[in-house]
């Protein structure tokens, strides 16, 4: 039996949500592997910084601005990353939003509407032109960053909607470009120590048993490699035995 084989080397991964937190983390993970990676979220400054820690693990590091919620803006990113390197072999749509955290039955329109457009719809749209790259070159990987409150539902509602919806985009993927040779998995971490659910823990019983961004990382090499290459369709929990996000 062979010696199974986490590496990522001669591949290139897109990170969406890179500057911080979970992406960052999954960024500099896969450089270590050996993959060059390319960073991208809305502010600029923030990707630079990551980029250069990519670049000192020696392997090719870039940082482009996009909104995934905006269609031309993930064409011009894709359009980017395909004209530097050639081409896209893993992408992970990290970004994703949480503008609301109220009840389902005093949520407005926009709230809905802000939180579908970042964790569900970009997702889709950029998935698409990503995997029509992977489609001219013979395959790929796409990884989708869910979370346990897409499973059970938590206290986060409509964010808990959009997770869940998020994972079945994930299966209904894997199932229609599978023929490519394009996997598409997802992972759904439970509460993890970030800025971005600084509300859920900060000074609460949870602050000392939230896991760290690294946490999540083990997976998503996993899910790169071909270490996984007869999974597809698969959402891996990284929730530490809990159920809700």
């Amino acid at each position: 039996m062979g010696v199974v084989n986490f590496s990522l080397e001669n591949k290139v991964a897109l990170v969406t949500g890179g500057s911080r937190g979970i992406g960052r983390a999954i960024a500099l993970a896969f450089a270590e592997a050996g993959a060059d990676v390319v960073v991208s979220s809305r502010k600029l400054p923030d990707l630079e910084q990551v980029a250069e820690e990519i670049k000192a693990t020696g392997r090719k590091g870039l940082a482009i601005s996009s909104h995934v919620a905006k269609a031309e803006e993930s064409k011009n990113l894709v359009e980017k990353v395909k004209g530097e390197f050639g081409r896209i072999d893993i992408l992970v749509n990290n970004a994703g939003t949480n503008p609301y955290m109220g009840p389902l039955i005093d949520a407005e329109e926009w709230a809905w509407d802000v939180t579908m457009n970042v964790n569900l719809k970009g997702p889709f749209m950029l998935g698409q032109m990503v995997a029509r790259v992977m489609k001219e070159q013979g395959g790929g990987n796409i990884i989708n960053i869910a979370s346990t409150a897409g499973l059970n539902p938590s206290a986060l509602h409509i964010y808990s909607v959009s997770k869940a919806a998020l994972i079945m985009l994930t299966r209904v993927m894997a199932i229609e470009w599978g023929k490519d040779n394009i996997r598409v998995n997802a992972i759904a971490p439970g509460l993890i120590k970030t800025r971005f659910s600084e509300a859920l823990w900060k000074g609460t019983p949870a602050e000392d048993r939230a896991a760290a961004p690294e946490d999540i990382t083990g997976a998503a090499v996993y899910l790169a490699s071909d270490a996984s290459r007869i999974v597809n369709g698969a959402t891996i929990v990284v929730g530490g035995g809990t159920g809700g996000g």
